[in-house]
């Protein structure tokens, strides 16, 4: 059953075959007890794609850390409770706790804003030396990464850092013990300095083995007056070299700043000023948005049997409304549930929310995701997503579901957006039904699929994985479709081996975010572990030491995982992806930093295509 490696966050084991058993009984409760027949079949027949039919819970939530700061880990009946934290080392445990805990009432990611600007004051109020800082912040992120989360799995952990305080909570006076102080969270740079360093020296040296730390997955906001130059991100800048572990958030090129977005899970960004709409600000509970639940149209399906533009376009908002109709099915259920204490943590940190709106989960969205839309243009028009007429189509279709969305968010008064759903599991599970009623249709693999490897659909909007090894001409490519998500999309620059040079990482970084408006990306190179010489370089299936069987890391989708974990569809990717070379063949100049105009955009693709 292609359903035990569906997660390569899970290994065997008894929690995983417990969670493998319990996961079949729920996905059948909400698609015969809860769903309606249509929303079932199409589901069944692939269509679309329901995630998470395994939990009865909701997709990813972020949470409010000052929250937490301020009350403790608290507000269940007949459950321990801990005071508002007084040093670092507890306000870490109390996070651990806080992760542990309400991952069992979500699906997907957990995550906290602000990290190492709230925690910062707690340093200088301990009076702690650098070492104690480190050696704070390794139990902390040894303790996030231990298999104790349903079916041996670690919890699915995302924090935001800040590096500079920024300008929300600057004066805003600090929390210790859960009372204000005196100082305000700008005057603490120093302390943020040593958090930022601790925390990227423990994930760079990995654990007792050289196994890279999964979680959690930091993101780092790169704004116009980032300073590059400053030596505290030294270790930042080692850390994306060696294992690829940050993700950026880019709001150089964009239209948004840090106190507009909230990052969470392996890809969802959300733009909450979506919330502006909704009592006239931001509210004080920013961070506590997150998504309900995601769905995901099957669009090589669509294409395969559209005879004509037209009806591409009416299947497509066929779909549209029937994935958001399960949504909201699924949003009135969560809610009933929450209402009768089904998740006791979550409904005392969203109270407030309930007070404000009449809804514990007024703040969540209801996701829409996409998958194939290189495989859809290949059926569709007989050629895929990186020639001209592929992307005009692809942008087209990306407009019409904005649209779409735009309306249900209009008639439902719930807030909708659209993701580059990360399909871990269903890009393999949709072609596979696809191959097996429409055996013509093709696939992201298909000379491979024809020789016996497992099918799967290329994730998203994005190019083949084996489309370029020029990162440049694949981040021109991406770029405008990227900045059509409104809920979350990621570039992962897959690189085939470390990057050891600092100036080279550092410069690279810099010129994605100043030339392109890809909104979140990732460099991730591949890397290997020997159990018994640890970290190595590039992939390397048997130690060059000592020849014994490693481990092989990468990307899947949004996390770092043991190839040999991820299922045969993904697998099959791996195998075809082709790793981006640090220096393009496009001849597109990365000299200067600054953003091209649209015109010199146009102009440089169609020489890429023609030249």
């Amino acid at each position: 059953d292609w359903k035990i490696k569906e997660n390569s966050n899970m290994s065997y084991s008894l929690q995983g075959l417990n969670n493998y058993i319990s996961s079949d009984v729920t996905s059948e409760y909400w698609l015969n007890r809860i769903y309606p027949p249509p929303i079932r079949d199409a589901h069944r027949r692939g269509d679309f794609h329901i995630h998470d039919l395994s939990m009865l819970s909701v997709y990813c939530v972020g949470w409010d850390l000052k929250d937490l700061l301020r009350r403790g880990f608290r507000g269940v009946e007949g459950k321990v409770e801990s005071s508002p934290p007084k040093h670092l080392r507890s306000a870490m445990g109390q996070i651990v706790n806080f992760f542990y805990t309400l991952q069992g009432e979500a699906a997907g990611a957990q995550a906290l804003s602000n990290f190492d600007t709230l925690l910062a004051p707690f340093i200088r109020y301990d009076g702690l030396e650098y070492r104690e800082v480190k050696q704070a912040m390794q139990e902390f992120i040894f303790n996030i990464n231990i298999p104790t989360r349903v079916g041996f799995q670690t919890p699915f952990t995302n924090i935001t850092m800040d590096l500079q305080a920024p300008a929300s909570l600057k004066s805003q006076y600090v929390l210790i013990g859960g009372r204000e102080q005196k100082e305000g969270y700008g005057e603490f740079q120093l302390e943020m300095d040593q958090i930022n360093r601790a925390f990227a020296e423990v994930m760079t040296e990995g654990d007792a083995g050289g196994r890279v730390f999964t979680f959690p997955i930091p993101t780092y906001n790169l704004s116009r007056d980032f300073d590059w130059d400053s030596p505290n991100l030294e270790m930042l800048w080692r850390m994306t070299g060696k294992y690829g572990i940050p993700y950026f958030s880019n709001f150089v090129n964009s239209d948004m700043s840090p106190e507009d977005a909230r990052s969470m899970c392996c890809r969802l960004r959300l733009d909450t000023r979506e919330l502006m709409k909704r009592g006239g600000g931001l509210f004080g509970a920013n961070p506590l948005t997150g998504s309900i639940g995601v769905v995901t149209i099957n669009l090589p399906r669509i294409g395969f049997l559209a005879p004509e533009e037209k009806h591409f376009f009416d299947r497509l908002k066929e779909m549209i409304r029937l994935a958001a109709e399960s949504l909201e099915i699924k949003r009135k259920v969560i809610e009933r549930f929450t209402d009768n204490n089904l998740y006791p943590y979550s409904k005392y940190y969203l109270k407030e929310i309930r007070q404000s709106t009449g809804a514990y989960w007024k703040n969540h969205f209801s996701t829409i995701g996409i998958i194939g839309m290189n495989e859809a243009c290949a059926n569709f028009l007989g050629t895929g997503i990186a020639s001209e007429r592929g992307m005009a189509f692809a942008l087209k279709v990306m407009d019409f579901i904005r649209g779409i969305l735009s309306e249900i968010q209009e008639d439902t008064g719930d807030l909708y957006n659209l993701e580059a759903t990360p399909a871990e599991g269903t890009s393999f599970r949709l072609a596979m039904l696809d191959k097996k009623e429409f055996p013509e249709i093709l696939c992201a693999n298909e000379p491979e699929y024809q020789q016996g490897a497992g099918p799967f659909y290329t994730n998203s909007t994005q190019l083949p994985v084996n489309h370029t090894d020029d990162l440049f001409e694949a981040l021109l490519l991406q770029d405008e479709l990227q900045t059509k998500y409104t809920g979350g999309t990621v570039f992962h620059a897959y690189l085939g081996e470390q990057v050891s040079d600092v100036q080279v990482v550092k410069g690279l970084v810099k010129k994605i975010v100043n030339r392109f408006r890809i909104p979140y990306f990732t460099l991730s190179p591949v890397f290997s572990v020997c159990p018994a010489h640890g970290y190595l370089n590039g992939k390397q299936e048997r130690c060059s030491v000592c020849d014994r069987e490693t481990e092989v890391y990468a990307r899947i989708v949004g996390y770092l995982r043991p190839v040999k974990q991820w299922n045969e569809g993904k697998r099959a990717e791996f195998d075809l992806r082709k790793p981006f070379a640090m220096t393009g063949g496009s001849g597109y100049s990365m000299e200067e930093d600054r953003f091209p105009s649209v015109h010199e955009q146009q102009a440089e693709y169609l020489r890429l295509k023609v030249g």
